[in-house]
């Protein structure tokens, strides 16, 4: 049985499918373990790397002292990635995993290729609900409320038709440690992310279920009205839709990771056509054409390799904006003392939207960590460009904010 210590605290995960292949981290609903997600893993292998975890307070993993905040499972979240060196995941979280996923949305972005919210909310209702739920755990352990859990998890016809599925479930859901549930319903209960939904830039499947009491689709119509780039599947089934609508949830989920996955790398004509686009962008029409005009055979492939990988794959991630990447090609060019690429950059920089002072803050620190040689020539061919660039396309500098 796998362990991780992430941040001093034991979390049993596993982990399955090819090494090379992209990561999908699931998160748990409350009161589940990691098994709940056990018709996806078997759909997803062969494609995808699978990674299952037990929330603090739930099934193998640690039950330190409540109560817990958000905050704290999605740390435990990152805690389990750096423990394993897996630096971005697709993440698919379910009720509480589905808040867990948003709080990652909002502050970590960069360890997220795509977010499925299923079956859950930006606030989860009203805090007296959750301190009676609290308090019947706490007095009599999950058992005390396992029936009515039951009956939100799943729909009539579901637990008529498959007992012994349900007694799985209920049988996971008693198991969980009362001090750990309680502690983690402490944290859906004080979850309130709806005015930082607007925050979430990456690419977001919503998955609701028609027949859900809990959170039912108007919630995720909330969400789909706050994040800019999300899309909404209503399937047939309660709240455990991944299991009660397994077929149906896998199909949109792997659509959906087939898509993000197309549009991050796509095939090497979609790479180039992106990166060219990329390019004139940057560097104008003019200098692509020239360089364009002079490539020969020599240097086709190279040219082709630029435009594609650098251009398309890198410059193409939505991962950070362009005028930061024009930042970071300024230091890294200056350090390098790269001066003719340094002043194609910096001019690539001003279409970027990037403004004088920020190109002397840039080139402060280049003094200051690759040397005063490097940043002296920098400032040199800085004063060139901008003077040749003229005031009128200089960006208008703006305060910082940092």
């Amino acid at each position: 049985m796998p362990f991780a210590d992430a941040a001093g605290i034991r979390l049993h995960y596993q982990l399955s499918g090819p090494e090379t292949a992209p990561v999908v981290l699931f998160a748990n609903s409350l009161g589940a373990d990691l098994s709940m997600w056990a018709p996806q893993v078997e759909a997803l292998s062969g494609r995808y790397r699978a990674l299952r975890f037990d929330m603090r307070g739930h099934g193998a993993s640690d039950v330190p002292p409540g109560p817990y905040r958000l905050e704290d499972l999605a740390r435990d979240a990152l805690a389990l990635l750096d423990a394993l060196r897996i630096p971005r995941v697709h993440f698919c979280g379910l009720s509480l995993g589905g808040a867990v996923g948003q709080w990652l949305g909002i502050h970590r972005p960069e360890r997220l290729a795509s977010l499925t919210l299923c079956a859950t909310a930006c606030s989860f209702g009203p805090r007296t609900n959750w301190d009676e739920r609290i308090a019947a755990v706490e007095r009599g352990g999950v058992e005390a409320i396992a029936d009515a859990v039951l009956e939100r998890w799943f729909t009539p016809a579901f637990r008529a038709q498959r007992p012994a599925e349900l007694a799985r479930f209920r049988a996971m859901l008693c198991a969980t440690p009362a001090r750990g549930y309680a502690a983690a319903a402490a944290a859906v209960r004080d979850t309130d992310l709806c005015g930082e939904l607007h925050r979430i830039a990456t690419p977001t499947l919503l998955v609701a279920g028609n027949a859900d009491p809990a959170t039912p689709p108007g919630r995720l119509e909330e969400l789909r009205a706050h994040i800019p780039r999300a899309e909404l599947v209503v399937l047939e089934a309660a709240h455990i839709l991944n299991v009660e609508a397994a077929e149906a949830f896998n199909h949109a989920l792997l659509a959906f990771l087939e898509e993000q996955e197309r549009a991050a790398f796509g095939t090497l004509g979609e790479l180039y056509g992106r990166g060219l686009e990329i390019r004139r962008a940057v560097l104008g029409d003019a200098w692509v054409d020239r360089a364009l005009a002079r490539t020969t055979e020599l240097d086709r492939s190279f040219q082709e390799l630029l435009t594609t990988w650098c251009w398309g794959a890198i410059w193409g991630r939505p991962g950070l904006p362009r005028r930061t990447r024009s930042l970071l090609n300024i230091a890294m060019l200056a350090a390098l003392g790269h001066h003719e690429e340094l002043a194609l950059h910096l001019r690539g920089a001003l279409r970027n939207g990037v403004t004088q002072n920020e190109i002397a803050e840039v080139l402060l620190q280049v003094a200051v960590y690759a040397g005063v040689p490097a940043a002296n020539s920098a400032f040199r061919i800085a004063k060139e460009v901008l003077h040749e660039a003229g005031p009128d396309r200089v960006p208008a500098d703006r305060a910082a904010k940092e």
